[in-house]
Formats: structure tokens, sequence, C-alpha cells
């Protein structure tokens, strides 16, 4: 059982705004709280490789991963919208930057989208979207996940299945997971660590 712990020091600036914080994360679920605008949404991005950084790190153990594009970071990114391929099928979407075809199978029956394989996102429920958005998130074995608000477009009973269900692969997978959420009810059937947001810091 591994015990990864994600670092890092991120110091960036957009216009007005600017991100300058620390964090540290271990295996489970490290909450992002705060407004609209804080920076929690670029702290994933930055971790990801999706936002350059003007000065800092991000690290996992003892790996730097400042010089990695993000393809090459061992990171899966679910956004608030699924973000599916439109032209793709489901299983097509899943395979997409997947490490191998046994982890698109394992991850497409995990999440119960073997009968879903053939149909296109736009025959999908939200629900069930989503579900494709993780299972191709982890289909890429990642060791650390990010979720810029996954559930917050579903209905309370959906999203407390979900919540319930990625628990469970956290837990399973022992991966560094890092959720941005504006539900407080989301963050605490998780349990993990909390970290508040405000104006690009850590409060």
């Amino acid at each position: 059982m591994r015990g990864d712990v994600l670092r890092a020091k991120l110091l960036a600036r957009f216009g007005t705004f600017s991100l300058d914080l620390s964090l540290e994360a271990g295996v489970g679920v490290t909450t992002l709280f705060g407004p609209s605008g804080s920076g929690k949404t670029s702290t994933l991005r930055a971790i990801a490789g999706l936002l350059k950084l003007d000065a800092g790190f991000v690290r996992l153990n003892d790996t730097s991963w400042d010089s990695l594009p993000p393809e090459r970071r061992e990171v899966g990114y679910v956004f608030q919208t699924s973000a599916l391929f439109p032209h793709l099928t489901v299983e097509q979407n899943v395979a997409f930057g997947a490490r191998s075809t046994e982890d698109v199978a394992r991850w497409m029956a995990r999440l119960k989208l073997e009968n879903a394989a053939a149909r296109k996102p736009a025959t999908l429920s939200g629900g069930e979207a989503q579900r494709v958005a993780l299972a191709r998130a982890l289909a890429r074995s990642p060791r650390v996940l990010l979720l810029d608000e996954p559930f917050s477009s579903l209905d309370a009973r959906l999203r407390q299945e979900l919540v319930a269900e990625l628990g469970e692969l956290v837990e399973a997978e022992q991966l560094v997971t890092l959720l941005v959420t504006h539900a407080r009810e989301e963050a605490e059937q998780l349990g993990g660590r909390f970290l508040h947001l405000v104006a690009g810091s850590v409060k």
C-alpha cells in the first residue's frame, strides 16, 4: 500500500488576481473550499500542468513535476461538466488516455458502464456522463485525482450515491485526491482534510 504525498507551492498572477499558496496532501480526500474566484480551479489546473506558474513547484513524493507536460503527470482530472468527446462512444471516451485495454474494461465494469459502451454522450443522463468522466480519469492509472465540482449539476440523491462510491474508490486505490466543492455535505461525507481558499491563498 503506497503512501503518496503531493506537495505544491503555487505562485502565479493573472491580471489583478494572484495565486499564492502552499499545500500538502496525502492519500485520501483534501477538499478545497472558498467563494467563486478564490483560486480553487486554478490550483487544480496548476497541479495538472494546465496553468503556467511564475514560481513555485509541484512534487509527488520526491519527484518534481515542474518540467513535465500534463500528459506525463500521473493525474486524473474530472471537470464540473463531463467534458466528454461527443463524437466518441462511452467506451472510446474511457479509453482516451488509458494505459491499457484491461484498465478500460476494469473501470467500465467498476462504474457500471458496460451496457452503455456503444452509446454517445448526448444520450447519457448527467449521472451517467459523470461516471464516464470518472472512469476516463481513473483508466489513466493516476496517483493524483483532481475533481472540480464533479457532482454539482446532479440531484441530491444521485450526488450522495456518487460521492459514496467515490469515497470507496479513493480508499481502494489509495489516491491522493483534491476535491473542489461548494457542498459542505459532500466534503463531510468523504471526510479528510479541508483547505479554505480566499483570494488565491489558504486561510
